[in-house]
């Protein structure tokens, strides 16, 4: 299969792995050569639930016996995704309430920036250095790394980055400013956090100018800081709060939310301001309420903080430099790509599953699944720590 993988899949990179899977449950995926690999990438932060959660499989399976796909998005009311976006609208603040369901993160990014600025009439759009938010154009366009940007230009006119934490830089954002899109916790560049209330300022600062201020929750969202969403730790409310990755607990979704009166506006002048033909599919809808439901009601999120002490207790080497994020959102730094990435190889080779982060590869991602046990991190770090050891 390996060979096939290679021959006829899009690759992209000239060095995927091509590890054969056999089957994947709970914290483990299984390969083809009969061994087991504990988990702690969860997809890139997907897998909110680990693998083939029960009542994620049974909300698939029960929708199955009722109907799939049966109209372009918007036309049909459909019993699992208006379940899914009331139950967002009791979960999240106010005036956040109405959610436009997509297929992926990135295209959620692109919905939330054609929002913003339809509601406020303007053209610019802020964002950061050192940003990603996807790889549709749109989404690309936001993203602050020119090298993964270069060849594909030209993008989105209007798009001006400012620092991330830098407090004199919010004055670039003026009048003219229809959105400002920044992720809560920024991911590609190696989970580095908002500091000195940097995001009640921002807050503050687009509120002062009228510019409508959009979080990308795509990879922190649904559980994985501790709250339902990262911005919960912070002091504010977004005007347009994108998801994506965990919310579906492996199945492919994104959304954007944002109060009645900003998202009205995509339903005229024009009509169809927003459309997708599988958005809102009723079987994605139906895991992702079973996911959204179980993050809420096990009290998965209230171990977050203890299971990231514990990760933060055991990961101590003199050659990790430093660990940036917070909760199963961790960025290990090894200090060069290098030997991340050779790292990385030798844990894949003793049964665990690490990655690392696109934009900084000197950092490994450690990201499992919110139902990780205290004796799988246990045996976790003491894989990574054995293979720190030898080299």
């Amino acid at each position: 299969m390996k060979q096939e993988f290679y021959k006829y899949q899009a690759q992209t990179t000239q060095f995927a792995s091509g590890f054969e899977v056999e089957r994947a449950e709970g914290n483990y995926i299984y390969g083809k050569d009969g061994k087991a690999y504990l988990d702690f990438v969860a997809g890139v932060s997907a897998n909110t639930l680990g693998h083939s959660h029960p009542k994620i499989v049974q909300a698939i399976k029960e929708q199955t016996d009722k109907y799939l796909h049966v109209m372009v998005y918007g036309e049909y009311a459909q019993e699992k995704p208006v379940a899914l976006c009331q139950l967002l609208a009791d979960a999240t603040p106010a005036p956040l309430e109405v959610t436009y369901l997509v297929n992926s993160g990135a295209e959620a990014i692109d919905g939330a920036l054609k929002l913003a600025k339809r509601y406020t009439g303007r053209e610019e759009i802020i964002s950061f250095k050192d940003s990603y938010h996807g790889n549709t154009h749109g989404a690309l366009s936001v993203s602050g790394n020119e090298t993964h940007k270069r060849e594909y230009r030209p993008l989105l006119p209007m798009i001006n980055f400012i620092g991330f934490n830098e407090e004199k830089d919010l004055e670039q954002i003026t009048e003219k400013t229809a959105g400002v899109i920044v992720e809560t916790i920024q991911g590609a560049a190696g989970f580095i956090m908002p500091e000195n209330d940097f995001f009640i300022k921002l807050k503050r600062r687009c509120e002062d100018v009228g510019a409508l201020l959009i979080l990308d929750e795509i990879q922190p969202g649904f559980g994985r800081t501790g709250k339902l969403f990262a911005f919960e730790h912070f002091g504010i409310v977004p005007d347009i709060l994108v998801m994506g990755k965990g919310m579906g607990g492996g199945v492919p979704v994104g959304a954007f939310m944002a109060s009645a009166e900003i998202m009205q506006t995509l339903s005229h002048s024009p009509k169809l301001g927003h459309i997708t033909t599988f958005g809102g599919n009723p079987l994605i809808a139906a895991a992702s309420h079973a996911t959204l439901s179980e993050v809420l009601e096990s009290g998965v999120m209230d171990e977050m903080y203890r299971k990231e002490q514990l990760f933060r207790e055991l990961l101590v080497h003199p050659k990790i430099k430093k660990i940036n994020g917070m909760g199963l959102m961790l960025a290990v730094d090894l200090g060069t790509p290098e030997y991340c990435l050779d790292v990385a190889k030798r844990c894949m080779e003793n049964g665990l599953i690490v990655f690392w982060q696109l934009y900084k590869n000197n950092y490994m991602r450690i990201t499992p699944p919110l139902i990780i046990t205290d004796e799988e991190i246990k045996k976790g770090c003491k894989i990574i720590i054995d293979a720190l050891n030898e080299n």
